[in-house]
């Protein structure tokens, strides 16, 4: 990817907002939530005045789902995408309740969505590679998927969208996931592999090896996200990397939802490390990976609510708390 420069958020627009909120209720009554408009309105760089808000459910497959280490086989990453079309999945309650627009992108699914018109059909392969077998993607395809993501957020930003959440699915993708923290901090599996979707003690043991297989045989580079992406990462990770920065570039934000998506931070933040200053954490993550990246990204969690859904739940969540926290903010008396 090409050196990208983006802008800093408004730090004259933050404090004029902080000033009216300090003339409104106080010094930091309401605590986070003041600080989200204050956020919110230096990276878009005015006072905000309305959010309209697209989840993107990036969606791909992994090769490494074949080993056993999700609760469901790979079959169900289609079955969760057929409910997303029937607007009846996790994700698409959590986003009709706070007003967000669900957006389903495949990045890289095993199936065929062909039939599916309001998918928006990007894929690049039809799953990755297996990592315990060589790298998960080629550089090329890593490239392809990041652009994936820039352009899925610039097709919502051109129809007036100013804010993005991230949505994920793919069976596999936690230890995907747990692989990419692993090599980007020099951790163990022990440290960074969790229960996913909620796996036993059996599969849990399982998918510990087979993160330990991947950095044994691929080796990456510490630190490094587009080496860790192509040897580790899947297509919705890579995916959500292109939106967050294609998103900064416009001065549009992301909320970033739980474990899978804080990994993709990781890898956009190693590829333009501005954009953290575009990022909003949603909440914390059961899985046990996700407060060592959060630390690391200067990220703080709006909620703790012990979830790992995933899907976007978490992203728009916060979004509701984002919608009250600048809807107070205007309609507090002077």
């Amino acid at each position: 990817m090409e050196k990208i420069t983006l802008a800093l958020p408004d730090a004259k627009i933050k404090e004029e907002i902080r000033a009216s909120w300090r003339h409104k209720l106080g010094t930091q009554s309401l605590g986070r939530l003041e600080e989200m408009v204050v956020d919110y309105g230096g990276m878009i760089g005015s006072v905000p005045q309305k959010i309209k808000a697209a989840l993107l459910i990036m969606c791909g497959d992994h090769g490494i789902a074949k080993y056993g280490v999700s609760a469901f086989n790979q079959a169900v990453t289609y079955q969760m995408i057929q409910g997303y079309m029937r607007d009846t999945a996790g994700a698409n309650v959590f986003a009709r309740h706070s007003g967000a627009k669900v957006v389903v992108v495949d990045a890289g699914t095993a199936a065929d969505l062909k039939a599916y018109a309001q998918v928006r059909h990007y894929k690049v392969a039809p799953g990755t590679n297996d990592f315990t077998q060589g790298p998960a993607m080629t550089s090329q395809q890593a490239q392809q998927a990041l652009k994936v993501g820039m352009e899925a957020a610039e097709e919502q930003m051109a129809r007036g969208y100013n804010l993005l959440l991230t949505g994920e699915m793919g069976i596999g993708n936690t230890t995907s996931t747990a692989a990419i923290v692993a090599a980007f901090f020099g951790l163990p599996p022990e440290e960074t592999v969790g229960r996913g979707s909620g796996i036993n003690d059996e599969r849990l043991q399982i998918k510990r090896q087979v993160v330990a297989a991947g950095l044994a045989k691929n080796e990456p580079k510490a630190g490094d996200g587009l080496d860790i992406l192509i040897k580790l990462g899947g297509y919705e990770h890579a995916a959500l990397a292109g939106m967050m920065i294609g998103g900064a570039l416009k001065r549009v934000p992301t909320i970033i939802d739980g474990v899978n998506a804080t990994a993709a931070a990781l890898i956009a933040c190693s590829l333009v490390p501005d954009c953290k200053n575009y990022l909003f954490c949603s909440h914390l993550s059961a899985e046990q990976a996700h407060q060592k990246m959060l630390a690391y990204l200067g990220l703080n969690p709006v909620v703790d609510a012990q979830m790992r859904l995933g899907e976007g739940t978490g992203a728009a969540l916060a979004l509701n708390l984002l919608r009250l926290s600048l809807g107070t903010y205007h309609d507090l008396g002077w």
